[in-house]
């Protein structure tokens, strides 16, 4: 028979929960968190004290309650002292962001960037001289609990090797390695793709809060996706599950993409197939070059429109599928897809219902981000906190 967990397994357990409580719930009482842990309030006493100690909350009274008699003392997470490194490598752009424990952004930086050539130690340098910079800046005693960076490409987990990212022009580079020596922190930079942290991050503080199943579709140049099913992100064997934008949707005669395959619902549905079919050379880049689509097919732009509705057959196409094989209760858009999906919201979802089986779309929703511009890095830094969930009073930084 196998042991049932130690004591002190237990209480690591509950230290961890009670944290991750604070940090995505925000300031709460003890009484509040002994409902929400199930758990009486002395053992939380003993939780709150330890976490006390150990600098990662601390108690103090609520502000501006408007109730009458002595309130109650609310833990909150030391957000000013204790914070992670959030970086993203989009195709165009670098930012980087330091970001307290409770997820509140302290600071942050963006370049802007060529679209193809810059090299993996380039882009890493250019980071970490932010990451320096944002340190700099912060308090004295504020400590650096950990670091997670986005990438746009297929990324292997667990080692964070970026095997590939056309969009970029990486193959099999080490970049959270060079970054994590770039930093000098002796902790290790996390590396995953956009599109699970994405996810990550809609699942834990946006419009997937409280939903179990959802997938999420992140669009610029072009399509990533990141699927959460039973609360779990799903990784796949080698860290490759969710590359829903290689899904083939116009196997013959398809755009030829990225990857070197034709058909991929990033080719058909991404940016560029957007512009091309719009036959728009933009002045601008990314989501305002969408932009400017979507508001000439406001205008009754006929070409515009055609585009749009164009691209949103072959997303709807790809959606049906993602539905009928997860069975989702939300698909939520981010990136530049909140933008073409509000443009033809009509057009797309009768598409999708055309494709789709009527059981497995009865009860999905269909969101935009909450998280805006800010999903993939607050994914990051959710990514990043996770080494220090997992044993909270043992978790050193240098």
């Amino acid at each position: 028979m196998k042991a049932g967990p130690s004591q002190e397994e237990v209480r690591r357990q509950n230290l961890s929960s009670l944290l991750r409580h604070i940090h995505l719930g925000g300031p709460a009482s003890r009484a509040a968190l002994a409902e929400r842990m199930g758990l009486n309030r002395s053992t939380i006493l003993a939780l709150v004290s330890e976490l006390t100690a150990a600098g990662l909350v601390r108690e103090e009274l609520p502000r501006d309650t408007g109730r009458a008699g002595r309130p109650s003392l609310v833990v909150r997470p030391e957000t000013a002292r204790v914070y992670v490194l959030a970086f993203d490598v989009g195709v165009d752009y670098l930012a980087a962001a330091r970001i307290g424990l409770g997820g509140t952004f302290l600071d942050r930086r963006e370049t802007t960037c060529p679209r193809i050539g810059m090299h993996p130690g380039e882009a890493a340098g250019l980071l970490a001289g932010h990451a320096k910079q944002m340190m700099a800046a912060a308090p004295p005693d504020a400590v650096c609990v950990g670091a997670g960076a986005a990438v746009r490409g297929i990324v292997r987990h667990p080692d964070g090797l970026v095997r590939s990212a056309p969009n970029i022009g990486w193959t099999d580079e080490d970049f959270g390695g060079d970054l994590t020596g770039r930093l000098g922190l002796g902790l290790p930079v996390l590396l995953d793709n956009e599109s699970n942290l994405g996810a990550l991050a809609e699942h834990l503080r946006g419009a997937g809060t409280g939903l179990d199943d959802l997938i999420y579709l992140h669009g610029d140049i072009g399509i990533g996706g990141g699927v959460i099913t039973g609360g779990r992100l799903l990784r796949g064997s080698s860290g490759y599950g969710g590359e829903v934008g290689h899904m083939i949707v116009n196997p013959r005669g398809g755009r030829r993409c990225g990857c070197g395959a034709r058909g991929c619902l990033e080719a058909e549905a991404g940016q560029n197939a957007l512009l091309d079919a719009a036959g728009h050379v933009p002045a601008t880049t990314g989501r305002q070059a969408v932009r400017t689509i979507i508001e000439a097919a406001d205008r009754g732009d006929v070409t515009a429109r055609s585009a749009l509705h164009t691209v949103g057959d072959w997303l709807a196409i790809g959606i049906a599928n993602l539905v009928n094989l997860y069975n989702p209760a939300a698909v939520i858009f981010g990136g530049t897809l909140p933008d073409i999906y509000l443009g033809a919201a009509a057009h797309i979802r009768s598409s999708i219902n055309t494709h789709t089986l009527a059981a497995a779309r009865e009860n999905v929703r269909f969101r935009v981000c909450r998280l805006g511009n800010d999903t993939v890095l607050v994914g990051a830094a959710e990514l990043a906190f996770g080494q220090l969930f997992d044993d909270p009073l043992n978790h050193r930084a240098p």
